[in-house]
């Protein structure tokens, strides 16, 4: 089946505050509360989600990009690389194969599955037939879902944040991260109402005031002290 569109959810299968050990609805599936809050779906990383802390994508695998693919006709729904690569099953499923070197530069794939490799040529399976031919000039990166394997973000970035936990969640569950609205949130210096806030260089999963080259992600909605909980409009993650 390729890509569908469509709208917002009317009625979610899964409670705000529950956990699931398998999925109910599409990873990154976007609802809402009638007071202005938004939350996206998720899937735990390896250790467990922790309510008030911010959550990262997994982290890129800078091994899977520059990727160059065999030719590759226009309605092609399998493209294979030729260079190698390691992969679990599905690692990126429902994620993107992204075309950065024309021919087919600038449009992206969303991925359907394929199986795992080692040190080996690797082939994927499109949601959307190619709509440019690739050549053994094109490159492409692989870039996994952002909101499979969620991990409390690190001081260091590997990925982008895109989440407040609301809950905690066992490691490899379901449930849902905050992505808009005022959420409460670790603030590990202090912060100052009406000032924006960044993503925590020097505490894990949580916020500071803004810094430029730091994740921005919203503003205090009221003065937080040091190594508080408090709360801050995110700006939509």
């Amino acid at each position: 089946m390729s890509t569908q569109l469509t709208g917002n959810i009317i009625v979610a299968a899964q409670g705000l505050f529950e956990e699931k050990s398998t999925s109910l609805h599409n990873l990154g599936e976007l609802v809402y509360t009638n007071d202005g809050r938004s939350y996206r779906y998720v899937k735990a990383g390896v250790t467990a989600l922790v309510a008030g802390k911010l959550q990262q994508a997994p982290a890129e695998d800078t091994s899977d990009q520059d990727i160059t693919p065999t030719a590759a006709a226009i309605g092609d729904i399998t493209v294979l690389t030729s260079s190698t690569m390691t992969v679990t099953a599905n690692q990126y499923a429902n994620g993107w194969m992204i075309v950065t070197v024309t021919p087919g530069v600038g449009i992206q794939y969303k991925i359907k599955s394929h199986v795992a490799y080692t040190a080996a040529a690797a082939t994927f399976t499109l949601e959307d037939p190619l709509q440019t031919t690739l050549t053994t000039t094109s490159r492409v990166d692989f870039v996994a879902n952002p909101y499979n394997g969620v991990v409390v973000n690190p001081t260091t970035a590997t990925s982008a944040p895109v989440g407040v936990a609301v809950k905690a969640i066992t490691a490899a569950y379901f449930g849902w991260l905050q992505v808009g609205g005022v959420a409460t949130i670790l603030s590990d210096a202090g912060s100052t109402v009406g000032t924006n806030v960044s993503a925590s260089n020097a505490t894990p999963g949580a916020v500071e005031a803004a810094v430029t080259a730091q994740g921005a992600i919203g503003v205090a909605v009221t003065g937080v002290a040091t190594t508080e909980y408090g709360a801050f409009k995110l700006f939509g993650l």
